[in-house]
């Protein structure tokens, strides 16, 4: 059965330990992505711009806004250098990091030991996402095992693939959410499944999706991480010491009320206190 959401009290050991024994079995060698950065004095940045407070369109001013575009601003500042976003989507954003079409990815893309395997990976992760389903308020779907045999809208790469089909949906995986979130609402599908920090503040704030409620608890809760080309150590390294900082701080915290992200992650409050107390 797939894995649904743990107490973060449990997920915390196990994540760290987890990011860290596939750290560790990367090559260490140099890397030219971070001098390239320095030299060029701009980091180009791969996200998802598909809608909610991670990322989206500003309609009034067509400007990209949300949390990755906040994370990749200020890892920009850090290094001293213009950031270019590239917008992805979920079918192709490997793709683009493996290409080089982008320096690093910060595009809903949750850890994963499969995906620890072909990309790298900035070992501190910056929150932490699980999955949950927008259904019709009248739907007879109130658990994950009801979605068996039912067609199920998602994503093309998303990492609720697995679990889904392990609970025997029929899948319909789109090139984004915002396609898979309309063909929900044309009845296409009894149910769409993505991020709950995506699904989550459209049923709670849009007067469009009044007649939907989610699915609970989270389907596989996993950390959010900054990913890399394979080997790239040095610049793992100058960024981890980035995202270490913002939870010391507290600027994770203060970005997620500021994006009206909901429900509050209890993650990061735990990794603030936690790199609180480890100090500089």
């Amino acid at each position: 059965m797939p894995y649904l959401r743990p107490p973060v009290t449990r997920l915390l050991p196990l994540l760290f330990g987890a990011l860290a024994t596939f750290g560790a079995s990367a090559v260490a060698q140099a890397d030219a992505t971070l001098d390239k950065i320095q030299e060029r004095h701009r980091l180009v940045v791969g996200v998802l711009l598909s809608g909610g407070p991670f990322g989206s369109i500003d309609p009034s001013t067509q400007n990209p806004k949300g949390l990755n575009v906040d994370l990749a601003q200020d890892i920009g500042r850090q290094l001293g250098a213009e950031v270019e976003l590239v917008p992805v989507l979920p079918a192709n954003r490997v793709q683009f990091l493996q290409q080089g079409k982008v320096d690093i990815l910060i595009a809903n893309m949750e850890w994963t030991a499969e995906r620890g395997q072909i990309l790298g990976f900035v070992p501190t992760p910056f929150y932490r996402v699980g999955g949950t389903a927008a259904v019709l308020k009248d739907s007879k779907i109130t658990s994950w095992e009801d979605l068996k045999g039912q067609p199920v809208c998602t994503s093309q790469g998303s990492s609720y693939v697995k679990p889904l089909t392990e609970f025997g949906a029929q899948l319909k995986a789109f090139k984004s959410s915002s396609e898979s979130l309309l063909a929900l609402r044309g009845n296409n599908c009894v149910a769409a499944v993505h991020d709950a920090t995506l699904i989550n503040p459209l049923i709670a704030d849009s007067a469009e999706w009044k007649d939907y409620r989610a699915i609970s608890p989270e389907l596989n809760p996993a950390p959010s991480v900054i990913w890399t080309r394979p080997g790239e150590t040095d610049t793992q390294a100058r960024l981890d010491t980035i995202v270490k900082q913002w939870h010391r701080s507290g600027w994770l915290i203060e970005a997620e009320k500021r994006h009206h992200i909901t429900p509050a992650s209890p993650a990061l409050v735990e990794l603030h206190e936690q790199f609180q107390a480890a100090g500089a």
